[in-house]
């Protein structure tokens, strides 16, 4: 625990509606989500969880390909850069098609979302295009082209420093993770961490507990928060707890591409 942070711990939970659409195509499972609900949260508590979204099988297959270096275009090793203990991979393209499909779904509905947060934020109200292909042809044009999506392992003993994932000039607001392994069964530890960072008060720390198939959305960098003279921006970082037995991994969906 890190003094003088306010820190409390949230267990993120099944919905039943995901479990009727459970063996339905991706597309009907993101569809099946409570939008209106993880919209509010957003608004108001700056991260929402979605419940299960991805397959078991789904989650065996993304870990399965982790050895495969042709899916990957780099591998970070966190302690050569102090960015923790363990270890992640960005893929190549072509992306994995639930991870493609995944991305392309879920950036459709968060964009009205991240565009309402810009204008909140004084910037353009139309910074963000309707659809993932146009808003990474913006990434393109300004010289950002590699994509970001990754997988991350952590062994016992292993964690990741609070961080923000910004590459480059374009940034897009949101982005999304979804445990990969079986809590209980492959790993315990290794929560969320998400540490909020509002003026002139001391920084603010949430744990969540996700379960395989399980993901949450929350900010990149910054989120709108009203105060009495409107909306200023808080800064929000973002990290893993220490695995404490085991072997965890997960996927991340950052929507812009990087340098």
């Amino acid at each position: 625990m890190i003094e003088g942070k306010q820190v409390s711990r949230t267990r993120a939970r099944s919905s039943g509606r995901a479990r009727d659409v459970w063996a339905a195509t991706i597309d009907v499972r993101v569809e099946a989500l409570n939008w209106e609900r993880i919209e509010h949260e957003l608004d108001d508590r700056g991260y929402a969880l979605t419940g299960p979204i991805l397959t078991s099988e789904e989650c065996e297959e993304l870990i399965a390909i982790y050895d495969d270096r042709e899916r990957f275009r780099s591998r970070i090793v966190m302690e050569r850069l102090n960015y923790g203990l363990g270890e992640y991979k960005y893929f190549a393209r072509p992306l994995p098609p639930i991870v493609e499909r995944t991305r392309v779904l879920l950036y459709e509905r968060l964009a009205p979302i991240a565009n309402r947060w810009s204008k909140a934020l004084g910037r353009s109200e139309s910074e963000f295009p309707q659809t993932l292909e146009r808003f990474i042809e913006l990434c393109h044009r300004h010289g950002q082209e590699r994509p970001t999506p990754l997988v991350l392992r952590y062994e016992s003993g292993g964690y990741n420093c609070l961080h923000q994932d910004v590459y480059g000039e374009l940034a897009f607001p949101l982005q999304f993770t979804c445990t990969l392994s079986k809590r209980g069964r492959d790993f315990e530890g290794g929560e969320l961490l998400l540490v909020e960072q509002r003026p002139r008060a001391q920084s603010r720390g949430t744990a969540i507990a996700l379960d395989q198939g399980e993901g949450i959305i929350f900010p990149n960098q910054f989120r709108p928060v009203k105060g009495a003279r409107g909306y200023y921006p808080v800064a929000v970082r973002h990290g893993v707890s220490t695995i404490t037995r085991g072997r965890r991994f997960s996927l991340g969906v950052i929507f812009h591409d990087a340098k």
